[in-house]
């Protein structure tokens, strides 16, 4: 294992998506596992560790937050703003109207502050290219103007969401389709283009090229990822993998986990899910340390809402991971304990996900079927006493670079009870 340091996490994260430099695979094999298969359930923490007794504590906040320094102006009031302001992630993004890579940046923003809105906060600042770009002050007062009218996202969008359509119009014509957009965004036309030639507005797209210049923009679409400039792929995949990571270090732990359980007794888990119920029985004297783990885990709501993110039809169905990555955990690592009198013999054994020896955190999986070619690599702390229907009935999924996957199914939470 290779775990990222936290001062390149980052450019680290970028790697991740096109190289195995920062991380092993995190795949199973799609089809039934081979005996000889290197593909493994994996989970793959992020951070730095230092070793402590049973537990490996791993670096949590591995990027600056939203409110530490930063070259640019933080986030004030003058910024038009999308998503709350205690988000664990805010994206500043310097564009233009005019600019095509503007355009799909602006729609990949839009669409992952939607699937993220408690951890993701977007500001659009103007970098209008009035060199270069023929429309780009009229589009530009046209989104001002609209923020007049507390229409501002809505002009945004339209603008970026057809810029195909107007990108090459005569400039002549552009005030014309400018009105058809604003009559989608339900705008009051008459005072928009009231708002447009105040000379109190009218000067503003001038005013952002120079002041861009000033501030040494290098040109556009720029991206700041918590007030530091992000130089990575922008496609959607990528930039929700990232901001996944970032948020899950709010959530991280900064030390291992206190003693929860006792050994000597016998624990059962109620896993409900959007398909049902399953309940696990815990193997609390094989594996102590595992289920104490686990155990507190779910009493501080590590579980709670996530998603099923890996899941093999017949073979296995993994969870775990609260950024849907594949790749998040605690903030710490434990150790094996693997018995030599348990094996994945059958369907309904749980088991650490984990990406080589003593690298167990919060991810485990659950087997369809026998797996023996597993055997003597991962922690076996519990088995499914009831349920396997439900287990059988969790969408297939499996994490892939560069593809965007609807949330797959989800784990709503998870009770313990002393038998």
């Amino acid at each position: 294992m290779n775990p990222l340091k936290p001062l390149t996490l980052l450019a680290c994260l970028a790697a991740l998506l096109f190289a195995t430099s920062c991380t092993p695979a995190t795949t199973i094999e799609a089809t039934l596992p081979a005996a000889t298969s290197t593909s493994r359930p994996n989970a793959t923490p992020v951070g730095s560790q230092v070793r402590v007794g049973a537990c490996e504590q791993v670096a949590v906040n591995p990027t600056p937050a939203p409110s530490e320094a930063s070259l640019f102006a933080p986030v004030s009031n003058g910024d038009w703003v999308r998503g709350p302001q205690d988000a664990p992630v805010t994206l500043i993004m310097y564009c233009d109207f005019q600019e095509s890579n503007c355009a799909n940046l602006a729609m990949a923003l839009k669409n992952l502050q939607t699937r993220q809105p408690n951890s993701v906060r977007v500001i659009f600042r103007h970098f209008p290219l009035v060199t270069v770009f023929d429309k780009t002050i009229q589009a530009s007062l046209a989104a001002e103007a609209a923020g007049r009218q507390g229409k501002f996202w809505e002009m945004h969008d339209l603008l970026y969401e057809n810029h195909a359509e107007w990108v090459d119009l005569p400039a002549e014509e552009f005030p014309t389709y400018l009105g058809s957009l604003a009559v989608l965004a339900g705008l009051d036309i008459a005072q928009l283009n009231v708002d447009a030639a105040d000379p109190a507005l009218s000067g503003f797209p001038l005013e952002a090229f120079e002041s861009g210049k000033t501030i040494g923009l290098p040109g556009v679409p720029l991206l700041l990822i918590n007030g530091q400039i992000y130089t990575g792929p922008r496609d959607e995949y990528s930039l929700e993998y990232i901001t996944s990571l970032i948020a899950l270090g709010e959530r991280q732990y900064k030390t291992c986990p206190e003693v929860v359980i006792d050994p000597q007794k016998t624990y059962l888990a109620r896993i409900k899910t959007d398909k049902g119920e399953v309940v696990l029985r815990l193997f609390a004297a094989r594996a102590p340390n595992t289920v104490n783990n686990f155990v507190f885990l779910v009493q501080n709501g590590w579980y709670d809402n996530i998603t099923f993110h890996r899941v093999v039809e017949g073979a296995v169905v993994q969870t775990g991971d609260p950024s849907g990555t594949g790749v998040g955990g605690p903030g710490y690592l434990i150790d094996d304990e693997i018995s030599e009198t348990i094996y994945f013999d059958r369907p309904g054994l749980v088991a650490m996900a984990n990406s080589g020896p003593n690298t167990n955190g919060s991810q485990f999986f659950i087997t369809l079927m026998p797996l023996p070619q597993l055997n003597g690599d991962y922690s076996i702390f519990g088995e499914v006493v009831s349920g396997m229907s439900i287990l059988q009935q969790i969408t297939p999924r499996s994490p892939t670079p560069g593809q965007v996957l609807p949330p797959g199914d989800t784990l709503l939470s998870i009770t313990i009870e002393e038998e």
